[in-house]
């Protein structure tokens, strides 16, 4: 699937320093541009705040922190 702007994604956060937010922990997030390259600008949502993110690239196997990928489905 190609992404476009508006559709909903999940970011691979870096985590912070301190480890109050792990590395690899997978967050909700807007595409809100999608570029000739590419690579797509986030806004992600944190359970505390949002911040801004551009230039990403999609990482559907290893999901390294700092890309995106497709929400996993659940089941019922």
């Amino acid at each position: 699937m190609k992404p476009s702007v508006g559709r909903i994604v999940h970011y691979v956060a870096y985590g912070t320093p301190g480890r109050e937010f792990p590395a690899g922990v997978c967050r909700a997030a807007v595409v809100t541009e999608v570029d000739p390259d590419g690579t797509v600008g986030l806004c992600v949502l944190n359970p505390t705040g949002q911040f801004f993110n551009r230039k990403l690239l999609a990482d559907e196997t290893q999901r390294q922190p700092g890309t995106w990928h497709w929400p996993e489905r659940v089941a019922e």
